[in-house]
This record gives C-alpha cells, sequence and structure tokens, in this order.
C-alpha cells in the first residue's frame, strides 16, 4: 500500500555532540535505547498521522502546607526517589502584608512518602521558628526561596556530598542587587552545608526555582535557572527587564560552570517563562523533559507546558498548557498554577507515571499540591483517528525484537524495511501480526521471526495505524 499523501518532516536540530544525528546518509544509532515520539527526530514521513501531546489526568490532593511556617506561599517543590523512600523539598513563605511582601522569613521545608500518595512531615528539630523546633524545616537563611536539592547520581561523588542543591546568596534583597548561586552539598539530604563561601554562577536573575542534576548520559552536571533577556535597568543594578527566560549550564566539578547557553525554542512564539522543572527522562535518559511555567504578565496567572530537548540546549516546546488553569482546583490565580519538579514511578503503579502541581497560591491557610498521572511514556503520541502511515528514517539498532508502547483500537501493523523503502523477506506488513489494545511493552510478531540478523544493517519501520497512538519504541535482546 502506497501512501496517498507525503508530508515531509524537517528533522529537529540542535544535537549536541555526541547525539544521534544521521551525517552524510548514516542511520540514526538507536542501539537498544528507548525512543519516545516527542518530536520528530526518528520520522522522514507521516500521512493521515499527526503528533499530539497528551494531558495528565487530576488525582486528589497529596500534600497541605497549612503550618505557620509554610504559610500561604509554599511553592516550588522538588521531588525525587532515594531507594524505597520519595523526598519532597519546597519553600515556606507568607505574603499577608497590605504591600505584600513577605510577613516572615522564608524557610526550606521537607516532607516524605513511601508510596507518593501519602506525605508526612517529620519532626526534625533542626532549626527554630517562633521559639520551636517542632517542625519540618531542613534550611533557613539565605537561598530558602529557591532550594532545589537533587541525588547526586555521580558515582564520582563521595558520601559527603551525596544531595546537592544550588541557592540564591544573601535575603531578597541581596538577592536583587546581587544575583548570585551558591553550591550545597549534604549527607543525608536534612542537614546542609555550603561547599564554598564564593558563587559559582552569577549570570542570572535567579529569582526563582533555580535547578540542576548529575546527567548520567553525558557525565556532567546541568543547572537550569532564571534569567531576564533584557538585563538589568535602573540605577541600583537589580531591576530586570525584557522577557523572562531560561538559561542553562554544564560543570565537571559542581563548581566551575560553563557552556552557558540561552535555552532555544525554534519556532515556537517568546513567552515569559518561569521555572523550567526540567530532568532527563528516567526511561529515556538521553532525553530532556521540562514542564517550565508559562507567566502572563497581564493577569499574574500562570501555567505549565511541555517541552523536550535532545541536548538540553535546543527544545521542543508545545504550545497548549499540560495543566490548565480550569483543571480542579483553585488555580485561576495569581501564581497558583505551577508543575514541581519531579516525574515519579510510584509502587504498584508501574503503568503509570505521577506528576504534582500547585494550587490555592496566595489563599487559605496555605497552598497545596494536587498529583496529576500519565500513562508511562504517554506525554506525546503519534495519534491517527483513522488510518495512517508514518515511516522512520534509517535506524542501526542492536537487539532481536521491537517493543512498542502503545494502543491500538485497529489492527496496527508494523513493516520492517532495508534503507531504500523496500520492504524485507518475512517481516512486510502481510507477515505481521495485527496489533489491537492498549500496550505499555507489547513485542512485535513477523512470520520472519527475530530481528537479530537484521541488525547489522540500516533499516527503517512503517507503522500501518488505525485509530491508534504510538508513544515509545525500543529494540530490545
Amino acid at each position: 500500500m502506497k501512501l496517498a499523501l507525503i508530508l515531509t518532516l524537517t528533522a529537529f536540530t540542535g544535537l549536541g555532540a555526541g547525539e544521534d544525528t544521521a551525517k552524510n546518509g548514516a542511520p540514526l544509532p538507536l542501539g537498544s535505547r528507548r525512543e519516545l515520539l516527542v518530536d520528530d527526530h526518528l520520522i522522514a514521513r507521516m500521512d493521515g498521522v499527526t503528533l499530539k501531546m497528551h494531558k495528565p489526568k487530576a488525582q486528589d490532593v497529596v500534600l497541605v502546607c497549612d503550618a505557620p511556617w509554610e504559610g500561604n506561599t509554599s511553592g516550588y517543590y522538588t521531588l525525587f526517589q532515594d531507594g524505597d523512600l520519595f523526598r519532597c523539598y519546597y519553600r515556606g513563605s507568607h505574603h499577608g502584608e497590605a504591600d505584600g511582601k513577605p510577613s516572615q522569613p522564608g524557610v526550606t521545608c521537607y516532607a516524605e512518602s513511601r508510596d507518593g500518595i501519602t506525605w508526612t512531615k517529620p519532626k526534625l528539630g533542626l532549626f527554630e521558628f517562633e521559639g520551636s523546633k517542632d517542625n519540618n524545616i531542613v534550611h533557613m537563611g539565605d537561598g530558602c526561596s529557591t532550594f532545589a536539592p537533587f541525588l547526586d547520581t555521580n558515582p564520582d561523588c563521595p558520601p559527603a556530598s551525596r544531595y546537592k542543591a544550588l541557592a540564591t546568596m544573601g535575603d531578597n534583597v541581596e538577592r536583587k542587587k546581587n544575583p548570585a548561586l551558591q553550591a550545597y552539598h549534604s549527607a543525608d539530604g536534612l542537614r546542609w552545608k555550603l561547599i564554598r563561601n564564593e558563587p559559582v554562577i552569577t549570570a542570572g536573575s535567579f529569582d526563582s526555582q533555580n535547578t540542576a542534576f548529575y546527567d548520567t548520559e553525558r557525565g556532567e552536571y546541568r543547572a537550569y535557572w532564571r534569567y531576564f533577556t533584557g538585563g538589568y535597568t535602573d540605577e541600583r543594578g537589580w531591576k530586570p527587564s525584557g522577557v523572562r527566560a531560561i538559561r542553562t549550564a554544564t560543570s565537571k566539578d559542581f563548581l566551575k560552570w560553563e557552556n552557558q547557553a540561552d535555552l532555544q525554542y525554534g519556532d515556537a512564539p517568546a513567552a515569559h517563562l518561569y521555572t523550567s522543572a526540567l530532568r532527563p527522562y528516567a526511561r529515556s535518559p538521553h532525553l530532556f523533559l521540562g514542564f517550565p511555567t508559562r507567566y502572563q504578565p497581564k493577569h499574574q496567572q500562570v501555567e505549565p507546558v511541555l517541552m523536550t530537548s535532545r541536548d538540553g540546549v535546543h527544545f521542543k516546546r508545545w504550545p497548549d498548557p499540560v495543566i490548565p488553569i480550569t483543571a480542579p482546583k483553585d488555580r485561576d490565580g495569581n501564581r497558583a498554577n505551577y508543575m514541581t519538579l519531579g516525574v515519579l514511578s510510584l509502587p504498584g503503579r508501574e503503568r503509570g507515571l505521577s506528576v504534582y502541581a500547585t494550587e490555592a497560591y496566595y489563599t487559605g491557610p496555605g497552598s497545596r499540591i494536587r498529583r496529576f498521572t500519565y500513562r508511562v511514556d504517554g506525554f506525546v503520541s503519534a495519534n491517527v483517528a483513522a488510518k495512517g502511515e508514518l515511516l522512520t528514517k534509517p535506524l542501526a539498532f542492536t537487539g532481536s525484537k521491537l517493543s512498542l508502547n502503545l494502543t491500538s483500537k485497529g489492527a496496527t501493523r508494523v513493516e520492517v524495511q532495508d534503507a531504500s523503502d523496500k520492504a524485507l523477506p518475512g517481516f512486510a506488513l502481510e507477515d505481521c501480526a495485527p496489533i489491537i489494545g492498549d500496550h505499555i511493552d507489547h513485542t512485535v510478531v513477523w512470520k520472519g521471526g527475530s530481528l537479530a540478523l537484521l541488525a547489522s544493517q540500516p533499516v527503517r519501520l512503517r507503522f500501518a495505524l488505525q485509530q491508534a497512538d504510538l508513544f515509545s519504541l525500543q529494540f530490545t535482546p
């Protein structure tokens, strides 16, 4: 069956050194890693197929910040898994004054969970608040409003620095006059110390969640922080202007940062972006997955959107909000709808992923976060309403089987072709067992049997999809 209409897609550009780029006609080197259909990187042609962004489903509220030290503007939540424990760090602050200024110093708070749904706030006894240490505060003083820890997966990381974070220097006044980030570390994730007194990053504004992580694929640390494209305009040197944006850099030791770059979004329209909420995607760590907060100055409302990258600098950013302000509930207000940092796979829920978003900012006794759920890999799909076809670029793979994450109401089939678009014997569409149903990890079956003998040559995959969503693919042993 020939394609009735051929739509040639421009390959996603901006790939960093070492990324899989097809040069001089060479096939894309997939190996055995999982690839998500979040962009057109693998795609040569589509007919009747579109890339569709999916939105997560709202679940229950999991954490309410109603303690006196948490206040009504708790925010910038950071969540990650640490063994069989899930950790959550967030800012506690309260805006109760008529002029809109904080009525108490900000703090960094901590919560933990065994299932990602029921969270507890341990009484840590580390810092005193209003005469008592009976609280869950893990950090006070400089940088509390932007403190975003991570678990360092660098194999050379010493135990004393197993947890790290970047945070602003000084209080809010000092931060605006002399914006800079300092580096912190901890052995247990609860007791934090500066690695050194001198700042490690100075080119930015830093007035939101400034994040970092260790990139296991590339063997380096990467940071993302806030800045303004227009710089600083008044005589005091701190009032920002221009567009709220995101900047990045890399480091080998978490102290010396280089390769600074402003994030690029191709032909996406300019937008004010606060946080990046960005990490490598755990199931495909070569992909960067982010939920930046898009700010609307006219209404002071915010909404998270989706962006992905293959080099950490050049991103595909989707136009529609991931969680609209109409989602439940109390997010149609000033800065009331941020995505938290962290995509979690919860025990016993392996077919889904959990993300979390804020609500009720500036209202009630405190703000809160609600859990939302995706299917595994379910951020974007190659979507077909009726019938359609997708043909990949030439691929080089290792393994003997092809595994798909897809839903298909009709009979979907896959053909394996050589680099010149000719079906290989035993692997044509008619040789493929039809695929129907909802599958996270479906092994495609052909009359030709194992793919092992084809791993030595470039191949294309031709998908004949019927009422289907194809989310990801992977060649496996």
